[in-house]
């Protein structure tokens, strides 16, 4: 990990608008979307309902969507807002540079 937290998680070009990816950091898997809007958030990879892969899910605008039981969360908060879905998602704080999305890691 870089002295000040920050780490490249993935190419800025890799995530098409409103979509989401899988990337590993540092040991550490994420989901790292991109919006409508053209910015880039991280959250945890699994759904909290039952640890189903967001990646594989839908996105539709500031949502993700679980493809297991349709649970959602807001990813750019990390809220849960449709149930099954209880539970909220962490979410890390994400910047672009040159063409690179990094993902800042904090000492746990």
């Amino acid at each position: 990990m870089s002295t000040d937290g920050w780490v490249p998680a993935c190419e800025a070009g890799a995530i098409e608008a409103e979509d989401v990816i899988c990337v590993e950091v540092a040991g550490r898997a994420f989901a790292v979307y991109r919006s409508p809007e053209n910015t880039f958030h991280a959250t945890d990879p699994l759904c909290t309902h039952e640890r189903a892969q967001l990646a594989d899910g839908l996105v539709m605008g500031d949502v993700i969507e679980c493809p297991k039981h349709n649970g959602r969360f807001n990813y750019k908060t990390g809220k849960a807002v449709r149930v099954p879905a209880k539970v909220r998602l962490g979410t890390y704080a994400v910047k672009v540079e040159a063409g690179t999305v990094f993902i800042k890691l904090t000492d746990e």
